[in-house]
């Protein structure tokens, strides 16, 4: 995709969201108050390798490290249907912005390595590095896809992979009420990959060591 065009959708969604991203800032997080509600989240999100069915087999996203702006702005995608999964909208729907503000404070705390290692990821091949050259995806999510440009878009280095790849696909869905995502810059940007790209891009992102981790309810801090 044309950089100048991802530049012109960076701006616009950044317009679009000034408000909300203004009301995010006024909530403060209370670690504590996230840790009594993650109650909720623990059965998905702190086994490792935990796997969801829906909508087809794959792993579910390691949270633990995602900055707070990030999981907030999640969380509300899901509770207004900006995100369609039955599960997560369900669970978002139950809470309040206070609630997710807690939580998003809480898993942003835990993260498994604090600070991205030092050592330089794999380089890709050369139809990897055309693809993500052609999405432009570090000119959002950073060097090494852990420093997005924008808190309030995902770290994804290091993330599974197949959590990765659903992800992605879901931006193509439209009209339909349980799966999808509405995000007009991403959708804009799936849409020029073929599936086998996708996965191609969503492999090597995994294998780039990243900030992100599966705190088991065990090693959960208080």
């Amino acid at each position: 995709m044309n950089k100048t065009l991802i530049t012109l959708l960076k701006t616009a969604v950044a317009s679009a969201t000034f408000a909300a991203v203004g009301a995010q800032a006024q909530l403060v997080g209370d670690i504590n108050a996230g840790l009594a509600r993650a109650a909720m989240c623990i059965g998905c999100h702190g086994i490792p390798d935990y796997r969801n069915s829906f909508p087809q087999i794959h792993r579910v996203p390691m949270i633990s490290g995602q900055s707070e702006q990030y999981i907030l702005a999640a969380l509300q995608a899901y509770q207004k249907g900006e995100r369609r999964h039955p599960t997560m909208r369900g669970i978002a729907g139950g809470l309040t912005e206070q609630d997710m503000a807690n939580l998003a404070a809480f898993y942003a705390q835990h993260n498994g390595n604090v600070q991205a290692p030092e050592t330089p990821p794999r380089a890709p091949n050369a139809v990897v590095a055309a693809l993500l050259d052609r999405g432009a995806c570090i000119s959002c999510h950073g060097a090494n896809f852990s420093s997005p440009t924008d808190p309030s878009w995902p770290k994804i280095g290091g993330q599974h992979a197949d959590y990765l790849f659903v992800s992605l696909k879901s931006y193509w869905v439209e009209g339909n009420d349980v799966i999808g995502r509405s995000n007009p810059m991403m959708r804009s940007i799936v849409s020029q990959f073929t599936l086998q790209e996708l996965r191609l891009m969503a492999n090597y992102i995994a294998t780039v060591p990243g900030e992100l981790a599966t705190v088991p309810q065990g090693g959960l801090r208080r």
